[in-house]
């Protein structure tokens, strides 16, 4: 049986055995499914833009032709050579055609098959985790000790260095997909082009939404029950010509994300251990969040759900009086935070 855990997934691909000829990459982590596939697969050939060395066939196909899998691994290259059949993902299940090539010999040919996020019972993960012919792999979102290794290893090969407080915001703002991660890097050493030094300002530029930022820190001071900064950037919402209703659909995703956090702190766990599963949250408003979970209870958050969900509808009917009703509203959960 070969399963293998999360954190031995690169060293189980620097070292495979020689012996496998099946690879089977899943998990929620698309972006980084494919990055190593598309790695194991390019290294298996030697020439990776030789179609008749790298197959690519969709999981669709094979679902609908079980026997087509058998009969590529079964076909020898027209002048010779190692072959990679990679396969993309399907929600179909094609278990039996990947049984039927491990009970074969491949010779010179190896299988890469993109799974998607299997189950443990799903039959195709099953399947190459018992065989001893494949490897089931798991691609989870990146830990902030993996992302640094891929910012470190992307911005050295695009020549750049990068000042340590950058790293830890940049480390801090990424994660959850690497396809994304590769996509930003990509942005900001576009940015930085002609430096050789990423600074802290290079990474705000490209990693944040200005008006984004500044709806959030409005949302942030109501919950946290800071009048002045509430005030402030209410004004200043609404002088830019943000629409009510948008201020306060933000506002209310913020507080439904906060019940579901809240629940878990009230069930038991810690409020740093939950504030370590809000990846997507910038890195900025974390120590904010963390005030208004400490602040706020699961009761206090569904009173406020109802009411932002009430005056919501109301913005919508009453346009002309929408920043009076949304800033009245979140001059309520701002006095309510603060008791």
């Amino acid at each position: 049986m070969v399963a293998v855990k999360a954190g031995d997934v690169e060293g189980a691909l620097r070292r495979p055995d020689p012996r496998i000829g099946v690879f089977l990459f899943y998990g929620p982590d698309m972006g980084l499914i494919n990055e190593r596939a598309r790695m194991v697969a390019e290294r298996s050939v030697d020439d990776a833009s030789d179609p008749f060395q790298m197959i690519r066939i969709d999981g669709d196909d094979i679902a609908a032709d079980p026997g087509r899998l058998a009969d590529e691994a079964g076909t020898m290259g027209l002048f010779g050579g190692k072959r990679a059949i990679w396969v993309k993902s399907t929600s179909r299940n094609i278990a039996p055609a990947v049984d039927a090539v491990l009970k074969g010999e491949l010779q010179d040919t190896v299988i890469v098959i993109e799974g998607g996020d299997l189950q443990k019972s799903s039959p195709l993960r099953t399947l190459c985790e018992r065989s001893q012919k494949a490897l089931a792999l798991p691609c989870y979102a990146d830990e902030a000790k993996n992302l640094g290794v891929v910012v470190d290893e992307t911005l050295k090969a695009g020549g750049f260095s990068i000042q340590r407080d950058a790293r830890t915001a940049l480390i801090a703002s990424l994660g959850g997909d690497r396809l994304a991660t590769r996509g930003e890097l990509n942005k900001l050493m576009l940015y930085a082009h002609g430096q050789r030094e990423i600074t802290l300002a290079d990474v705000d530029a490209i990693m944040s939404d200005v008006s984004s930022l500044a709806m959030d820190a409005v949302i942030d001071a109501a919950f946290a029950g800071e009048g002045t900064g509430l005030e402030t950037g209410s004004r200043r919402l609404a002088a830019e010509g943000v629409n009510a209703s948008v201020l306060l659909g933000a506002a209310l995703r913020h507080a439904l994300m906060l019940l579901t956090a809240r629940l878990t702190v009230e069930e038991g766990r810690s409020i740093p251990a939950v504030m370590e599963t809000m990846r997507s949250l910038h890195f900025r408003r974390k120590p904010l969040v963390e005030r208004h979970l400490q602040r706020w209870t699961g009761d206090s958050l569904k009173n406020a759900i109802s009411l932002l969900q009430a005056n919501l509808l109301q913005t919508r009917r009453m346009a002309d009086l929408g920043d009076t009703i949304a800033a009245k509203t979140l001059l309520d959960i701002a006095r309510t935070a603060r008791r």
